[in-house]
């Protein structure tokens, strides 16, 4: 073969360049939807709750169907949890540590249930300031899962956990997201100086 005959290349079919140019095409529209997608979602976003995403927003996707799932789901895995508790009482018993050690442990998964319902509980409502002592109480949060449990299953029988929270926020950050846009106008660049008397 020879030099000549291997620098040329067959013409490319007709029909090969019209996929090209359509996946070409079909790439630009996708790039201007993706443009036009981020120009909506330049305001804030609301931010997700776990299992619930961001349908908590407009209540929809689902929203009072997951609800009712969290709210059960939790609920069977305190019971589970408690269960579990209670057999490892027994286990205290048949070993035969002694009434003080007995209590101890009774009274030590009550205290931090109590506390950890509490803490989960008021999570909903505000949230913790940084230099508070949540990062303390996160062993005996730990220790105290069934409280927490509660506290979630129950507050699934209202709302989203931390739904009221959140939207208090989103809604402040749309106001002042509004706010702000409004009060732009034009280009800054482009305005005269004012005149000096």
């Amino acid at each position: 073969m020879s030099d000549d005959q291997r620098d040329q290349t067959p013409a490319e079919p007709a029909g090969a360049a019209a996929p090209a140019r359509a996946s070409a095409a079909s790439a630009s529209a996708s790039a201007s939807a993706s443009a036009s997608a981020a120009a909506v979602s330049a305001g804030p976003q609301p931010e997700p709750i776990r299992y619930f995403g961001t349908t908590w927003v407009n209540h929809e996707s689902g929203y009072g169907l997951r609800r009712a799932a969290v709210a059960v789901g939790s609920l069977i895995t305190a019971t589970a949890a408690a269960l579990l508790l209670r057999f490892s009482y027994e286990g205290l018993e048949i070993g035969n540590v002694g009434p003080f050690l007995s209590i101890s442990v009774v009274v030590l998964f009550a205290i931090s249930s109590a506390i950890a319902f509490v803490k989960t509980w008021d999570s909903y409502k505000r949230r913790p300031a940084p230099s508070s002592d949540e990062a303390a109480l996160k062993g005996l949060k730990t220790i105290g899962f069934i409280g927490s449990l509660i506290a979630y299953s129950l507050r699934c029988l209202t709302e989203a956990p931390g739904e009221a929270l959140r939207r208090a926020e989103y809604e402040r950050a749309l106001a002042d997201y509004e706010r702000r846009r409004s009060t732009r106008t034009g280009n800054p660049a482009a305005r005269r100086p004012k005149r000096k008397k």
